[in-house]
Order: structure tokens, then sequence, then C-alpha cells
């Protein structure tokens, strides 16, 4: 059995497949008059070095002109003309910003529910998240658009504790309390909280009967 073999028999990422394969995520479709980008973003799974699974997380980069400038994230960004649909997105993005190859060393499991910005002063976007496991020994090469990569194991997205509010600073806003997953000196927020939210209940779903 391979390392890849092995991380997709785990419990938690055989759980993890099945929903994915059992109830595909659902996708926004923009009215005939609404004028909307698309993105991409991975959920990237390895095996951790104590054997558990654990999630790839890049903060962003500080940069004027990003609304998501200085956030922590999953790998990803907005559709080219040149990616044949959004699940190429997500791979090619993955790469750029981390230097993780999902078409290589991985495998993309399936698509989560999309998701659009709630915030007014935010560009029209509908960002399609997608569940990917890779390879343990991956090395992260990241971007200058990444400030830093990291790993989240599996316990510490499951630990309730880490889930409650924080306080973020939004242009315009000043400080503002935000619903957040808390990890280490690290707050996850906005689109990534949702997204992170939505990853847990698909690994602690229960089987169908």
């Amino acid at each position: 059995m391979t390392p890849l073999d092995a991380l997709l028999a785990h419990p938690d990422i055989a759980r993890l497949a099945r929903s994915l394969e059992e109830r595909p995520g659902v996708p926004i479709v923009p009215g005939d008059d609404e004028m909307v980008r698309w993105a991409a973003i991975a959920l990237v799974v390895r095996t951790g070095p104590d054997g558990h699974p654990e999630l790839l997380m890049i903060k962003r980069a500080e940069a004027e002109r990003d609304p998501w400038s200085g956030h922590v994230a999953c790998p990803g960004g907005r559709m080219e003309p040149g990616d044949h649909d959004l699940a190429q997105t997500a791979i090619r993005e993955t790469w750029e910003e981390t230097g993780v190859d999902l078409s290589t060393h991985g495998r993309v499991l399936g698509q989560l529910d999309d998701l659009a910005p709630r915030a007014p002063q935010l560009p029209p976007l509908v960002i399609r998240p997608f569940a990917a496991v890779v390879r343990p020994d991956v090395e992260i090469v990241p971007s200058s658009e990444v400030a830093e990569a990291f790993w989240v194991p599996l316990p510490a997205i499951r630990e309730r504790a880490a889930w409650g509010t924080g306080m973020v600073e939004i242009a315009g806003m000043g400080s503002v309390q935000v619903p957040a997953f808390l990890h280490g000196t690290y707050t996850v927020w906005g689109l990534t909280e949702r997204v992170l939210r939505e990853f847990l209940e698909r690994i602690e779903a229960p089987e169908s009967s």
C-alpha cells in the first residue's frame, strides 16, 4: 500500500471521500444579469508525522490592493482563461502558491459547496472549494504571494475550544469581532472559516444506511 492509499483508507478521509461522492457540493448559479468572477481553492490533506491527517494552510503576503491581504487561507485563486474547469484552477493555484503538484503527487476527491463573499466591499466572486489528498513527502515552496505555509493537524481542527470568535481588522470598519477558528497565533475567519466548517462536517458525516 502506498502512502497515498494509506491516507485514503484512513477512516476520516474515507468518510470525507464518501460524503463528497454521495452529495457533491452545491453550486451557486448566478442570475442572468449578474456578472461574477470564478475562483477555486484546495483543501489539501496529507498524513502528518504523527499519523494524523493534516491540512495545508497559507498566510497570504501583505499586498495593498488584495482584499484578502494577510489572511490565513487555503491555496487558491481566480480562474484563468487557460483553465478548462475550476478543478484545474485549484490544481494550478496550489502549484503556483505552494509548489505542491496535486496532478502528479495527489488526487482531487471532490468539491464542497460554492461560497460567495458576504461583505459588500468585496468583489462579486463565486469560490468553489475542492478537497484533495497528497503524498506526505511533498515539499512546500511558497511563492511571493505567500508569507507562510503550514500544516494543521485534523485533531486541532476538531478541537471545540478552537471555534468561537476573534477580533480582526477590516478596512473601513476597524476592529470587528467575527466567527473564527483559532490555531496558535492564527485567526481563520470569513470565507475560509466557512469552508473549514463544512470540511469538518463532511469528515464527521455519519454513514448512510
